[in-house]
């Protein structure tokens, strides 16, 4: 049966909205939700930053990478958000202010947009610490209309593809380690049933195979 990030006093799930942003629109400050590389590496300046969790969604390893994490070749396999009325994400948000909103906005549209493949949407972000005050925020999400989308496929497949690629920004396998080790840091109540499928294919493939920060020094 598929488990649910426990928070207290989280509210329900708020219909996904799609309202795109773009630098033009240059807002005094934004909230932007971080689920992939994000999390460890934005990149960008910013205010403030939460770790918290959306609703209505599940992280997939379902879009294809030639740039950051693969090759034209042999495509590497990221994040993207699936919406899932029963799916609970966690990653986090980064608060940017002034002239850290158009200059976050620009390297993103460049890393996420350009280079990625994802869109622009707005979802309802909860901080773990204060779940009871919800923010909206804005997301990359990769959908089946992008040219670089691979959708789904077995764990198994994924964890093979996932060890044979590299990229300009490094291994496939750096990626989907230290987006392993973010979760942990989450706590238990922080649950990614199909990370944890992939992270144990890969074990099997590698039997001396253990996520600490030794196997990240030798990706």
């Amino acid at each position: 049966m598929k488990q649910e990030p426990v928070a207290q006093n989280s509210p329900p799930a708020s219909p996904p909205s799609s309202q795109p942003l773009s630098e033009d629109d240059d807002p005094q400050a934004l909230w932007i939700f971080g689920y992939g590389s994000l999390v460890w590496r934005p990149d960008f300046a910013y205010s403030d930053s939460r770790v918290g969790f959306v609703r209505g969604y599940s992280r997939r390893f379902w879009q294809g990478d030639t740039f950051h994490r693969g090759s034209d070749k042999m495509p590497g396999r990221v994040v993207t958000l699936l919406e899932d009325r029963e799916g609970c994400t966690w990653g986090v948000a980064y608060q940017v202010q002034g002239e850290q909103v158009s200059e976050a906005l620009k390297y993103l549209n460049v890393r996420e947009a350009v280079l990625g493949g994802y869109d622009t949407k707005v979802v309802t972000f909860y901080p773990q610490d204060t779940p009871d005050q919800p923010l909206k925020a804005l997301a990359y999400v990769a959908t089946p209309q992008n040219p670089g989308y691979l959708g789904p496929a077995p764990e198994e497949a994924i964890a093979t593809q996932i060890l044979a690629c590299r990229g300009f920004s490094g291994h496939n396998l750096e990626y989907l380690l230290r987006l392993a080790d973010f979760m942990q840091l989450c706590g238990p109540q922080a649950q990614d049933e199909h990370l944890a499928a992939i992270v144990d294919a890969v074990g099997t493939m590698l039997p001396c195979f253990c996520p600490t920060e030794q196997a990240l020094a030798l990706v």
